[in-house]
């Protein structure tokens, strides 16, 4: 095999991605921060226990294990990066009240989230806890857009669904434990006739329910149908008003999916995500997840979103990185004419004594020529073609 192939769903990031993909990373730590959530970078391996806190079954089969010989305990290298924020909110800072927190880095996957997935994503996201209802979940959504539209998504559709309503119907269900999942799996892909065959038996109410959710997926009418098609239970009821209250203030389009279950064994309340016309998978997804610091002593309320960056990079212009070419030399006034210029943000590359002139990702539309004794920048008749 030859050395330079990679494993499978792995790549390099090449300069063109690179620029745009680190462009980006830079923005929106700079937007959160604005926000007044602070930068955290948790380590990127650590003792398995922890990475698998209140996350369930799915990520403990998406994450790289191997033996600490030190310690003689079992390491993961994490595939998510909230439960380290929650350990860090939890156990480290312990603060009283709310904390804002974001992070930026690469998760790593034993098993892609999709067959053209990178196994080694690049996720960046923001986290609020100690905080509970929708004034939070406000707060991040509003964040969750923001970055969406940074990114250079001029229309922003928001998919939300609550957990709260799927729990409810459960509850007053009482499904055998080992049902639950098949339940789960023919909810999300809408499998009415599989999901006919799981409610065989159970309460009428219940079981009638359960159906109904299938159906319950569209625009703002969705509220109202839910209403009055579902069991009024107090529960159902609050979730449904968690949705409304959240639509309203969102500033995007918007559409409802109350039979969507993906985490749901990690979320407890709202949950959103954002499809993009031509990817296989949501862009960004987020929650309510106020179970997941339990563990670590504190179960504080928590409601968070996180992005794979270098699928949103990929999103936008890349756009033409203009640059300007100086001539090879060691003559002094050259020399400081082109520290002057990269001081005031310019991108100046001074050829090399006989290199060729290779553009790579930059475009020279200017250079530098000495005009009567003096060095300045003017404009190329031509740039050559990448």
């Amino acid at each position: 095999m030859p050395r330079w192939l990679l494993p499978e769903n792995v790549s390099d990031v090449l300069p063109l991605e690179a620029r745009r993909v680190e462009e980006l990373r830079r923005a929106l730590l700079d937007l959160y921060r604005g926000y007044g959530y602070e930068l955290v970078i948790p380590p990127l391996i650590e003792y398995l226990d922890s990475l698998l806190t209140g996350t369930g079954s799915d990520l403990d089969l998406r994450m790289f294990k191997l033996t600490d010989q030190a310690s003689g305990r079992m390491l993961g290298l994490r595939a998510d990066a909230t439960p380290q924020v929650a350990r860090i909110d939890a156990h480290i800072l312990n603060r009283k009240g709310v904390a804002r927190l974001c992070y930026a880095g690469s998760v790593l996957h034993a098993r892609p989230l999709h067959p053209l997935a990178s196994r080694e994503p690049l996720q960046v996201g923001a986290e609020l806890y100690g905080m509970a209802g929708t004034d939070a979940d406000a707060e991040v959504i509003e964040l969750a857009v923001a970055s969406l539209r940074l990114a250079g998504l001029s229309r922003v559709h928001l998919d939300l669904g609550h957990t709260g309503v799927v729990r409810a119907l459960l509850d007053l269900a009482s499904p055998a434990a080992e049902r639950v999942d098949d339940l789960l799996a023919a909810l999300s892909a809408k499998d009415e006739p599989a999901l006919r065959g799981l409610v065989d038996g159970m309460p009428a109410e219940a079981a009638a329910a359960l159906l109904e959710l299938v159906q319950l997926n569209g625009g703002r009418e969705v509220i109202a149908s839910a209403r009055a098609r579902l069991p009024r239970l107090p529960r159902i009821s609050a979730a449904l008003d968690e949705l409304a209250t959240i639509a309203d203030g969102s500033g995007a389009d918007v559409s409802f999916d109350l039979s969507d279950v993906h985490g749901y064994r990690y979320h407890t309340g709202v949950t959103f995500a954002v499809h993009v016309e031509g990817l296989p998978s949501a862009v960004l997804r987020g929650g309510r997840y106020d179970d997941i610091g339990k563990a670590f002593g504190r179960a504080r309320p928590a409601v968070g979103f996180s992005i794979y960056l270098r699928e949103l990079a990929r999103l936008g212009d890349n756009g033409v990185q203009r640059a300007i070419l100086a001539p090879a030399g060691t003559d002094a006034a050259l020399r400081a004419f082109v520290r002057q210029l990269r001081e005031a943000g310019e991108v100046v590359v001074q050829a090399l004594p006989g290199e060729a002139e290779q553009a790579g990702d930059f475009t020279f539309d200017r250079e530098i020529a000495r005009d009567n004794g003096n060095w300045s920048v003017v404009a190329r008749a031509a740039s050559p073609a990448k």
